[in-house]
């Protein structure tokens, strides 16, 4: 049986020297490198409710403060979403009379009669824990798409207050730095820049109008505002320790965060609460500024534009088998590599880097990244934000037998995956145990170091492999495919030790 492939067991190392599952990497097929969420820069499409599937626009995103006007979140369960539930109820029938006086004017009067009918109104109720709007005496409304009633908060206008301070005092700060930043970059030249008729530049002429460039305007500072201090602390009760608690009556943690401008006590205050938005973001590579993950606008899509996961271009390795580890001890493991493009690849298993060469190796990256910064003089991307790239913090603590020879996964075939034969080739090496479509198992052996009882056995190991840029599905494009040939270094958590004396 296969292990699921995780952080525990199988990790590839990115570019920028982090461990991560093959599953939360991204290759970019311009720079020809596995990418991590660190080396990528995140934008921001559009933003949308995952319940009503609204596309809101980021300006009005913004003034609704990234909330839905229409879908509520249930403040008790915090998990399920609120829907309207419609009810009855009996009101009088209002009888319309209207008077006619003349041709250009009518009025109309309403006047209840004593016959009750039923009128539809709606509430809000959760699903899931049986939460309704009516426990904390909100009414019901005549239309579920209604605005419902906003819980008014004590400190409202203080947080408003303190907002637009703070504002203010962004905007001041900004427009300091442009006073500096423009006082700075003044030319001087040592020759006088004259105009066409007066013949004097601009600074004698300020001069003769009594502008001084030496004093700068005053700037209008925002008001501060008074701090929030008082001196009368309400009194605990006297009955606070000795009157017993119920605690169905009282908010978790958890509840009192979904609301942090009232933070309620008691389950009887808890509101509904609107549903914070999503977005739908694309992934950028920070070396290239290419696009990795690109998703379509429309919200109700789960398609991409761009995908390029590094699981769809760099072979995947998963451990079927592992034999029992002693200390000293040689020991097979079987590994299943599988190919997922569409031409066939040639794969060789190698030796992990030595510290001397992976310092080289990081130093020639960064020089290449310098001189392609250089070159480009207009760039999306500010070189600031790029990863440094490090030496791989996890070392091997088993000694790899490499394989003798190279070997070639097939290219993938969706019509293969039904077949239930495997196949066998007389070419293959002998440490290949089976093959099936895109997929190959092969039997190597480890030998751990002098470790002690339970613990972690890792093999690392370099694997180059081919990668074809264009797919291969017709005879022409064979001829214009560029293939590269590609390096992806992999560590394995094969397991522990065991307690050898009882073997």
């Amino acid at each position: 049986m296969d292990f699921l492939i995780s952080q525990n067991y199988v990790n590839y190392v990115c570019q920028c020297g982090l461990l991560k599952p093959l599953t939360n990497l991204y290759f970019c097929r311009h720079c020809l490198n596995l990418r991590c969420s660190f080396c990528c820069h995140h934008e921001v499409d559009s933003h949308f409710c995952r319940n009503c599937l609204e596309n809101i626009p980021s300006s009005e995103a913004k003034l609704r403060k990234n909330k839905c006007n229409s879908c509520f979140d249930c403040p008790s369960c915090s998990f399920s979403v609120l829907s309207a539930r419609a009810t009855t109820i009996q009101v009088p029938m209002t009888v319309k009379e209207k008077q006619e006086g003349e041709e250009s004017s009518t009025t109309t009067s309403e006047a209840s009669s004593g016959k009750m009918v039923a009128k539809k109104m709606y509430y809000l109720a959760c699903l899931a824990c049986r939460y309704s709007s009516r426990d904390v005496g909100i009414s019901d409304q005549a239309s579920q798409n209604f605005c419902w009633p906003e819980q008014e908060y004590m400190h409202a206008n203080r947080f408003n207050t303190i907002l637009n301070y703070y504002q203010a005092l962004v905007l001041h700060d900004k427009q300091v730095k442009q006073d500096e930043k423009r006082r700075k970059t003044t030319n001087k030249s040592k020759f006088q820049s004259m105009t066409d008729r007066t013949g004097l530049n601009v600074s004698a002429i300020r001069r003769q109008m009594g502008f001084d460039k030496t004093v700068s305007k005053p700037k209008n500072k925002p008001a501060s505002i008074l701090p929030s201090m008082t001196e009368e602390v309400e009194e605990l009760s006297e009955d606070i320790f000795t009157k017993p608690i119920n605690l169905k009556n009282i908010t978790t943690i958890e509840q009192r965060f979904t609301q942090p401008a009232n933070q309620p006590e008691s389950v009887k205050h808890l509101y509904p609460q609107h549903k914070n938005l999503s977005i739908k973001r694309s992934i950028r590579c920070r070396h290239c500024e290419h696009n990795v993950i690109k998703p379509e606008y429309n919200p109700t899509s789960i398609k991409y534009r761009i995908q390029q996961f590094a699981s769809s271009h760099v072979p995947e390795v998963r451990i079927i088998k592992c034999y029992p580890l002693m200390p000293n001890k040689s020991a097979f493991i079987t590994l299943k590599l599988t190919n997922p493009t569409m031409n066939d690849m040639t794969i060789t298993i190698m030796e992990l880097p030595t510290d001397d060469e992976e310092v080289m190796m990081i130093d020639e990256m960064k020089k290449n990244f310098e001189s392609l910064t250089v070159s480009s003089k207009s760039s999306l991307m500010r070189p600031s934000l790029i990863e440094d790239p490090r030496i791989v913090s996890c070392k091997p603590t088993a000694k790899l037998e490499l394989p003798d020879s190279s070997f070639v996964i097939n290219q993938r075939d969706d019509s293969a995956e039904f077949d239930d034969e495997i196949q066998t080739d007389k070419k293959d090496p002998k440490f290949v145990i089976w093959r099936k479509a895109n997929k190959i198992a092969i039997e190597l052996s480890i030998t751990p170091n002098d470790l002690k009882v339970n613990d972690e056995v890792i093999v690392g190991f370099t694997m180059h492999y081919t990668y074809s840029t264009v797919p291969s599905t017709t005879a022409e494009k064979k001829d214009s495919q560029q293939r590269h040939a590609l390096n992806a270094r992999v560590y394995l958590n094969v397991g522990n030790i065991v307690d050898y004396s009882t073997k």
